[in-house]
Order: structure tokens, then C-alpha cells, then sequence
């Protein structure tokens, strides 16, 4: 057994007792308490056993190994590492009992199926570089996009009639639990910025490795297409916020448009050996 699925083991063994203890209250009808200091550090010491995981899995012996599981336990460690730093300055812990099982899944599929490929010509270092920064910049827009679906979801329930006390499911005192949509809000606008300007790296250093191996800046094939119209979108979104304080449904239909075209670009789990190397 190779030491990236021990650590992923050991995290998804450290995401489900806190996702038990965030559960429990809900479960049980009771009043969602407070994450303390103990809670946060458990939560680090998690988020550090995933990323060893990932390490150990993605980058052995100076090589570059993918799969459709990497990539997507990279993307949700990559998502938990963020939340965890934006929970040092904002109460973020709501959104727990949602992260705390998908970062247990994450971990155990990665476990699973570690199974993927070893990327050729990765000790170029152009290349290594642009393909990390490519899996960095998804895993950002994945998050994103998943958490617009959450405030869609929570939007919608705060515009529909109040149960009756008795009658609340726990997915709607889960819902009740969530940080305000304002300040959900500017965690997705962080995201979206910080994934943008990542974004545009990948595109740039896809650019110097497509012209290095192959001679071209920009080989106008579907799959570059589709990246340059999510960058055009989450571009024109970041304007849009800036410019007339786009906001609301108005934001979250953006986002998701993006994420679709970066996704029709990517192709799913082949987007490292589809788009980046331009294979296909």
C-alpha cells in the first residue's frame, strides 16, 4: 500500500469523526454549535494528512502521476485549505456538515482509485509547472461552482414558507446553520478572483509549453476554445462586480457558465491529458 493512500485513509478517518461531531446536533434537533479552537486545529491537522496524501500521490519521485480521483481529492483539499484559512477572519464553520462529508468522500475515492497515468515529458519544467498550475486553477473554479450551487440552494430556501418547527428537515436546519449569503458571497468573489489570476497563468504557461512542443501560441482546437471562454467569462463577471456590483442570481448564473465552459474544456477527468498536452 503506497503512502498516498495511507494518508488519504488517515484524513477521511479524520473528516468523518469531525463531520460526526458537526452532524450529531443536527441529527438530535439541537442548537448548531460553534466551532472552537480544538475543532479548528483537528480541522488543520485533516486538511494536512489530505495534502500529504495528495503530495505523495500526485509527485512521486520527482515524476507527475494523474487520475480522475487525484484531480478531484486535489481540487477538494485545495477548497478546505481556502475555507480553513477564510475561517481564521470570518464564522465560516456553518458550512461543515456540506464540506466535512465531501472531503471524506474525496479521500476515500482517492484511496480507491489511485489508479491514472504518469504524464509524459514531465520533467520539462515548463510543462510541470503549467500542468500543476492548470489542476490548481479547476480545483479553484470546481469549488467555485459548487459553492454558487449551495447559495442557489440556500437563496431558494429562504424565498419559499417557514415550516412548522416539527415538520424541518435536517437538510433544512443544515441550510440554517450556513453563514449569511452575504458573507458566502465574498468567499465565492475571493475564489473566483484568486482562480481567475491562476487562470491566466495556466493559460500563459499553456501557451509557452504549446509553442515549445509543438510551435504553436495557441492552437485553436475545441478544447482551447472552451478555455478562453471561461477566462472571457469569469473576466467579464469580475468586471461586472466591479463596474455595477453585480450580485445575486445574476453572479451565481455567471459562475456556473464559466465553470461549464472550463469543464467542456477540461473534459472531466482527461482534462490534464486532453487539453494540456494536447492530446486528441
Amino acid at each position: 500500500m503506497s503512502s498516498g493512500i495511507v494518508f488519504h485513509l488517515l484524513a477521511a478517518l479524520a473528516y468523518a469523526l469531525l463531520g460526526v461531531s458537526v452532524w450529531r446536533p443536527l441529527l438530535q434537533n439541537k442548537p448548531h454549535a460553534r466551532a472552537g479552537r480544538i475543532r479548528h486545529l483537528c480541522l488543520a491537522g485533516a486538511i494536512a494528512l489530505h495534502g500529504a496524501g495528495v503530495y505523495q500521490a500526485i509527485l512521486p519521485a520527482h515524476s507527475l502521476y494523474l487520475g480522475w480521483a487525484l484531480a478531484l481529492s486535489a481540487a477538494i483539499w485545495l477548497g478546505m485549505l481556502i475555507f480553513w484559512l477564510e475561517g481564521v477572519f470570518m464564522r465560516l464553520e456553518g458550512l461543515l456538515p456540506i464540506l466535512l462529508p465531501a472531503a471524506t468522500l474525496a479521500c476515500l475515492l482517492g484511496a480507491a482509485f489511485p489508479s491514472g497515468h504518469l504524464v509524459a515529458h514531465a520533467g520539462i519544467e515548463w510543462l510541470r509547472i503549467h500542468l500543476l498550475i492548470a489542476l490548481i486553477a479547476y480545483g479553484l473554479m470546481s469549488i467555485a461552482a459548487l459553492q454558487a450551487l449551495l447559495m442557489a440552494a440556500l437563496d431558494r430556501q429562504l424565498h419559499r414558507p417557514i415550516p412548522d418547527a416539527h415538520n424541518r428537515t435536517v437538510v433544512d436546519r443544515a441550510l440554517d446553520s450556513m453563514p449569511p449569503l452575504l458573507v458566502q458571497e465574498i468567499l465565492l468573489f475571493r475564489l473566483i478572483w484568486i482562480g481567475f489570476v491562476i487562470l491566466t497563468l495556466a493559460v500563459v504557461t499553456g501557451s509557452i509549453v504549446s509553442l515549445r512542443l509543438g510551435g504553436s501560441w495557441l492552437p485553436m482546437d475545441h478544447k482551447t476554445v472552451f478555455t478562453l471562454l471561461s477566462w472571457l467569462t469569469f473576466g467579464v463577471l469580475l468586471t461586472g462586480r466591479y463596474a455595477q456590483g453585480w450580485r445575486g442570481r445574476i453572479a451565481l448564473r455567471w459562475t456556473l457558465t464559466g465553470f461549464l465552459f472550463l469543464l467542456l474544456s477540461y473534459t472531466g477527468s482527461q482534462f490534464v491529458l486532453d487539453v494540456i498536452l494536447q492530446r486528441g
